[in-house]
């Protein structure tokens, strides 16, 4: 049985297992966009190589079959055979005695003046001659001379369509007997095959293969794959990084428009739930304080210290009830030009007495008098939260500081900074969430407000504050245009 209760799964378990992960749409796009755009950058460069390749062997391939083609029927010519007969029928030596209408000695020096152009093209590690029956006439390697060359595709293609045909190879097939070379090619090798025919031009009388190693022709295939490569990853590379840049704008502004959406419902909930608490509370509150201020008259003994106390404890509790309703009443966003300095020294006048109790010396010289957008009210609600918790952060005295600073040319920054017991990183990371506050008896919506006041109005705040040394404020205001 209890072999049987290890093995079952708690109900905690059960929950975490179930528990939908978030889902991250930066990590999911980064993975797909790089496995798309790398496979669509990949087939792209094969492609455009394979194009490349194609198309210089092709080029490569017409280019020496005219040439080869050219020097036939110059050579022909050259030595006056009539124009019946074509180099095509004169290289094979089985045939000479069928040709009585042509001079021996001039097909002889025909035939000899155009093999050793073949044999001395630029680039060539091979040429071979073929008759109609596949018969090796003449070859630059005597080895192969006699030979018949029984299974070749291409041979036999460039018989039967009557057109050049040509290939690349990057090893040398062992199997194929006409590819034996007296050099070996080192790289990239091409192989083409030149059909020459009769007088007519319609029957092939024989063909002419040459093996070429083009170096100037590889060298530049090399430097275009190598460019086709780069400019492939390049572009690649950027479309993948202005893709990533547009979603992880889109992704940080919907993240920051789903937290803004939780704070309104969460702001509103609370609302509703705080107005129904705060209506339900502000009569019995009043009539608390009604009996404690009559029993205060008639009361003038021992009593007197607890009912004060009374007294006091409702006020306390009736402005927590105004905080919490203001804070989450919903803020008006005509935006009107403001007085900074002024408004700082209204807070400040509000505030003399608490400063003067407080023991507490106040830094405060504005050397200009900037207007800004905000409104008067919830501005001056803004500087009297901020200064009610400057001051009593500083219970024991201290300094608490006021400066302009220059925003840039169309702001400027409000710095209150106290020398009071700070906050600890923790705290800091805190300050500005609902309801969380380090204060004996506070209620944690100051801050709160202050953010999105300053925010309404595009604004912004800072915090800075570090244990035992006090705490500084940002405010940053737009100017009035």
């Amino acid at each position: 049985m209890n072999t049987m209760a290890k093995t079952l799964p708690s109900e905690s378990d059960i929950r975490l297992s179930t528990r939908k992960q978030p889902f991250n749409l930066l990590r999911w796009f980064s993975l797909i966009s790089m496995a798309v755009i790398g496979t669509v950058a990949v087939a792209l460069g094969a492609v455009s190589t394979r194009f490349v390749i194609t198309e210089s062997v092709q080029r490569d391939a017409l280019l020496t079959s005219q040439f080869i083609q050219a020097i036939a029927s110059a050579e022909v010519r050259h030595v006056s055979i009539p124009n019946v007969r074509t180099m095509g029928e004169l290289l094979d030596p089985r045939k000479d005695r069928e040709y009585t209408d042509v001079d021996p000695l001039a097909r002889a020096a025909a035939r000899g003046e155009f093999l050793d152009h073949i044999e001395h093209l630029p680039d060539v590690i091979l040429a071979n001659i073929y008759a109609p029956d596949r018969m090796v006439i003449w070859s630059t390697n005597p080895a192969l001379m006699g030979t018949t060359i029984h299974a070749d595709e291409d041979l036999d293609r460039a018989f039967k369509e009557k057109m050049p045909v040509s290939a690349s190879y990057h090893d040398v097939d062992k199997t194929r007997m006409e590819q034996k070379f007296v050099t070996p090619p080192e790289y990239i090798f091409l192989e083409n095959y030149i059909p020459l025919f009769d007088a007519d031009g319609k029957t092939v009388t024989a063909m002419v293969e040459i093996y070429k190693e083009p170096q100037d022709l590889i060298n530049r295939m090399e430097r275009g794959l190598v460019l086709i490569w780069l400019a492939t990853a390049l572009g690649g590379g950027l479309i993948y990084l202005g893709l990533y840049w547009i979603v992880r704008r889109a992704a940080i502004l919907l993240a920051a428009q789903q937290k803004q959406l939780i704070t309104n419902e969460t702001f509103v909930a609370l609302g509703e739930m705080s107005s129904a608490v705060a209506h339900s509370l502000r009569n019995p509150l009043a009539t608390i304080r009604s009996s404690a201020e009559l029993a205060l008259e008639f009361d003038s003994g021992a009593a007197h210290k607890n009912i004060s106390d009374i007294i006091g404890q409702v006020d306390r509790m009736s402005k927590w009830v105004r905080e919490l309703l203001q804070s989450l009443r919903p803020l008006s966003d005509e935006a009107e030009p403001v007085n900074l300095v002024a408004a700082l020294h209204d807070s400040l006048m509000a505030y003399e007495q608490q400063i003067a109790k407080a023991r507490v010396t106040v830094v405060f010289d504005p050397d200009q008098t900037p207007m800004v957008l905000s409104q008067q009210v919830q501005l001056t609600q803004i500087l009297n939260s901020l200064l009610s918790n400057a001051v009593e952060a500083m219970d024991r005295g201290g300094t608490l500081s006021i400066t302009l600073e220059p925003g840039g040319t169309q702001g400027v920054s409000v710095v209150v900074a106290d020398t009071g017991k700070g906050m600890t990183a923790e705290q800091r990371s805190m300050a500005f969430r609902p309801f969380f506050t380090t204060k004996q008896g506070g209620l944690g919506v100051g801050l709160v407000l202050v953010k999105r006041i300053m925010e309404r109005f595009g604004g912004a705040v800072a915090l800075d504050s570090r244990e035992g040394k006090g705490t500084s404020v940002r405010l940053s205001f737009k100017l009035v245009p």
